[in-house]
């Protein structure tokens, strides 16, 4: 398994920007597709977006696609998410996680989580 770090979040307004980090260590990262994923309180875990392995191509959540990017930099073992003109829907605790497999992220079913990092975005 990978170990997982997040890092970034905090409160912001509407309209403003965020970039969370992710911290792998433990195994290859570059071996791994990579996910992001959030859950706000009483409701499941959602799907955010995920990057393949080598970086180029990338799968969107709707309520997410085009204003969050997802990105990851293997040399230094670290994924990525951009988040512009957020809003207070997007208010949640933002995990990360890992599969060598992008079909088990995108069923929300990854090998490896992070702890979470919390955002909050106030209207």
């Amino acid at each position: 398994q990978v170990q997982l770090v997040e890092s970034g979040g905090g409160l912001v307004q509407a309209g403003d920007s965020l970039r969370l980090s992710c911290a792998a260590s433990g195994r290859t990262f570059s071996s791994y597709a990579m996910g992001w994923f959030r859950q706000a309180p009483g409701k499941e875990r959602e799907f955010v977006a995920a990057i393949i392995r080598g970086g180029g191509s990338s799968r969107y959540a709707d309520s997410v696609k085009g204003r969050f990017t997802i990105s990851r930099d293997n040399t230094r073992n670290m994924g990525y998410l951009q988040m512009n003109s957020l809003k207070p829907e997007d208010t949640a605790v933002y995990y990360c996680a890992t599969d060598q497999s992008l079909h088990n992220l995108l069923i929300i079913n990854p090998d490896s989580w992070g702890q979470g990092t919390q955002v909050t975005v106030s209207s």
